[in-house]
C-alpha cells in the first residue's frame, strides 16, 4: 500500500506531497489536476500514462521531466523519472532498475475510469490487455515469453514492410523467427488458457451483483488469435505470401481477444460447429448457443456495469493467488491500487454502492476522484477514516 506519494512537474501538479491511506477521495472541478494525480500512480505502476503515451504531452511546461516517487507500507520505495525525449529512469529502494515489470510486480494498479467504458466496440488491445494484466501478476513465467514474442514479431513485421519478395537469406531467417514466434505462443497461449478458466466464475459473481437480470445469459470466450491445434510456425508459413502483401503478421498471440458473449435460451443445434461459438462451449458443451456479442444488445448504461464487472473480477482472483502463494513460500501480499476516476458521471448509485462494498471488503488500496462531495456519505459507509483531499488547479489540500 502506499503510504506516501510525491509528484513533481507532471501536468498542472507542480509539487504535490501526499500521505494516502486506504481509502483515499480526491474532489476538484475539471481540470484541476484530481485525475492527473490517479494518472500519476498509473504511470509509476505501469510505466505509461492511461491519457497519452508521449511523456512530453504530460510533463509540464517549461520542464524537462516528471518525476513520481511513492513509499509503500514495507518501507520500500519506488521511483520514476520520464524525460521528454521518452528516456525513462526506475529506481526500487534507491538503486536504479532497468525493467519497468519490476516496479509492476511491487504496485499492481487496476483502473475504473471513464475512457475504459468503451472497451467493448474497441478493437482487441485493450480486452487483451485486461487478460495479460491478470497473467503477468499470476504467472511469473508470462512476462519474459510475452516480451521474447513481440521482439520476434517486430522484427518479422519490419522484413515484412520492406519488401514483397524474399531473397533465400530472409526466407531463412523468417523461418527461423517463426519457430521462436511458434514456441513463445504455445507457452503464451498456455499461461492465457489457464488463467481465463480460473476468471470465469469470479466474472459471474461480479455479473450476479451488478447485472443478476443478466447473469445466465453473458459468458466469456477466449480467443487465442491463432488456430491452437497446429503449431504457430506451420499457420504462418501458410499465410506467408498474404502477410508479405498486407506487410504485417495477422495470426498470432498478439491477435487474442476476450469476447463477451450473450446467450440465447435455446439448445445448441445438432449440426453447430463448435468452433464458431467460443472455446466457452468446447469446455461445457451443453450451454445454450451464443448468438451475439453483448456489446450489440446491452444498454450503454448496462455495458458500464459489464465493463465494471470484468475489472472489479479481476481484484479477488488475484488477492487469491496471492494468499495462497504467500502461505506456501512465506512471502508478503503485495496490496493492489485501484484507482477509480469520477465513477459518479459513469455508474449509476446501486452500481456505486456495490462498487466500493467490495473494495471495501477486499485487502487492496483505493483512490478515487469525485467532482463533488456527494460521495462522501457512500465512501463513509465502508471506511472509517478515509482521507480526503481537495484539488484546485493543481493545489491539493487535505482536510
Amino acid at each position: 500500500m502506499i503510504e506516501r506519494l510525491q509528484i513533481s512537474n507532471l501536468r498542472n501538479l507542480t509539487k504535490v506531497d501526499l500521505h494516502t491511506t486506504e481509502c483515499n477521495i480526491i474532489i476538484g472541478a475539471n481540470g484541476s489536476g484530481k485525475t492527473s494525480l490517479l494518472e500519476a500512480i498509473f504511470l509509476l505502476s505501469r510505466g505509461k500514462s492511461f491519457r497519452h503515451h508521449q511523456p512530453k504531452r504530460y510533463i509540464q511546461h517549461h520542464q524537462n521531466s516528471a518525476t513520481v516517487h511513492a513509499r509503500l507500507s514495507d518501507s520500500s520505495t519506488l521511483a520514476i523519472q520520464k524525460q521528454a525525449d521518452a528516456t525513462t529512469v526506475l529506481r526500487l529502494n534507491q538503486s536504479t532498475v532497468y525493467n519497468q515489470s519490476i516496479l509492476t510486480e511491487q504496485l499492481p494498479t487496476l483502473l475504473i475510469d471513464p475512457s475504459t467504458m468503451d472497451m467493448l466496440e474497441q478493437g482487441s488491445a485493450s480486452r487483451r490487455q485486461l487478460l495479460d494484466w491478470l497473467v503477468f501478476h499470476m504467472k511469473q513465467g508470462f512476462h519474459p515469453q510475452w516480451l521474447a514474442y513481440q521482439r520476434l514479431l517486430k522484427q518479422r513485421n519490419s522484413l515484412l514492410k520492406k519488401t514483397r519478395h524474399l531473397t533465400q537469406v530472409q526466407l531463412a531467417e523468417l523461418k527461423s523467427w517463426d519457430k521462436g514466434l511458434s514456441n513463445h505462443a504455445a507457452l503464451i497461449h498456455h499461461y492465457r488458457e489457464r488463467i481465463f478458466l480460473e476468471w470465469q466464475p469470479y466474472f459471474a459473481n461480479s455479473i450476479a451483483q451488478l447485472l443478476p437480470t443478466y447473469a445466465e445469459q453473458l459468458s466469456l470466450s477466449y480467443n487465442a488469435g491463432y488456430d491452437t491445434h497446429i503449431a504457430l510456425d506451420i499457420q504462418l508459413n501458410e499465410r506467408l505470401e498474404q502477410d508479405l502483401q498486407l506487410g504485417y503478421t495477422r495470426i498470432g498471440n498478439h491477435r487474442a481477444d476476450i469476447h463477451v458473449h450473450w446467450r440465447s435460451n435455446g439448445s445448441i443445434a445438432s449440426n453447430t460447429d463448435l468452433s464458431d461459438i467460443g472455446r466457452e462451449q468446447d469446455i461445457n458443451p451443453k450451454l445454450p448457443v451464443l448468438k451475439e456479442q453483448a456489446a450489440n444488445v446491452l444498454s450503454r448504461g448496462e455495458k458500464k456495469l459489464l465493463i465494471t464487472a470484468l475489472r472489479l473480477s479481476q481484484l479477488p482472483l488475484l488477492l487469491n493467488t496471492q494468499k495462497t502463494s504467500s502461505i506456501s513460500d512465506n512471502s508478503a501480499q503485495i496490496t493492489p491500487v485501484v484507482l477509480l476516476d469520477d465513477i459518479t458521471a459513469e455508474l449509476d448509485d446501486r452500481a456505486i454502492d456495490i462498487l466500493l462494498s467490495t473494495l471495501a471488503q477486499l485487502p487492496c488500496q483505493v483512490f478515487m476522484t469525485s467532482l463533488t462531495e456527494e460521495v462522501l456519505p457512500v465512501v463513509h459507509q465502508y471506511w472509517s477514516e478515509p482521507n480526503t483531499f481537495h484539488v484546485k488547479q493543481g493545489q491539493i489540500s487535505s482536510s
